[in-house]
């Protein structure tokens, strides 16, 4: 069964978005099979993905607000080599449509119920913010992969994001806890970098990936093309982060699952 992956912080800017389109492709390249959910208004996972969300015909709207099937609005990312559910303007207005539906919280986990057999992975891109979305994304997941900045703000907004989390896992979601936290655009030079780094490791150990995401320019230009970047420059530091953090994130799983029976 496949393992559902929420990208979440509250925090604007932080590379959530960057993390979901390059963490989807690095693990396509590596042969697992792939979906990724764009769970923001803004539609940038779907752009950066190569998808036009002006043309959408079906969306992560249709899905939630009128019972949709996740196969009539799957598209394929030719560019990035994985399955998108993509997301346009439209998401907007199903903020405030979910509030008055029945299971409000669980849409997007029931809608996801018959898709876990056939795919390794499935990642969720939240918006950024803790509204009906964000909550669907959570409720939805097995875990939580929060990327951030090594800065003072970062630290102030993990803490909210963390009960938040523990809120859903005590009601709505038994199963959700933090997958692991993502330094992103990395700067060793930074002397608070380094000081926040080291906090992080402290209180989080394990959680923390090893591998960080360095400030990269590559990465930056890659989403006005369309493209992931493994595709847009290969050889980018940025690229290769991302394909170690795919590397690290199985790894992780597959130590997790232990031997197999025989």
């Amino acid at each position: 069964m496949g393992k559902v992956l929420a990208i979440a912080n509250q925090k604007g800017g932080v590379g959530k978005t960057t993390t979901s389109v390059n963490l989807a492709a690095s693990l396509a390249a590596t042969k697992r099979r792939v979906l990724l959910i764009d769970l923001d208004p803004q539609g940038n996972a779907t752009m950066g993905s190569g998808i036009d969300k002006s043309q959408l015909e079906r969306s992560v709207y249709d899905v939630l607000t009128d019972g949709c099937s996740l196969d009539e609005a799957v598209q394929r990312s030719e560019a990035g080599g994985y399955d998108l559910l993509p997301a346009n303007g439209d998401l907007t207005a199903a903020e405030v449509e979910l509030l008055d539906m029945k299971m409000k919280e669980s849409r997007l986990r029931y809608a996801l119920a018959s898709a876990r057999e056939a795919y390794d992975y499935i990642l969720i891109d939240c918006p950024p913010s803790l509204n009906m979305l964000t909550v669907n994304g959570l409720v939805a997941a097995d875990g939580v992969i929060i990327p951030m900045q090594c800065e003072y703000y970062a630290l102030e907004g993990l803490s909210a994001l963390i009960n938040t989390i523990q809120r859903i896992s005590s009601v709505l979601n038994p199963g959700l806890q933090i997958e692991g936290l993502l330094r992103t655009m990395y700067d060793p030079r930074n002397s608070l970098t380094r000081e926040v780094s080291e906090q992080l490791t402290e209180h989080f150990g394990d959680r923390l990936y090893q591998t960080v995401i360095p400030r990269n320019v590559r990465l930056a230009e890659a989403p006005s093309f369309g493209l992931p970047v493994l595709v847009y420059d290969k050889q980018s530091r940025g690229a290769v982060a991302y394909l170690a953090l795919a590397g690290e994130l199985v790894r992780r799983h597959r130590k997790a699952a232990g031997p197999v029976a025989i």
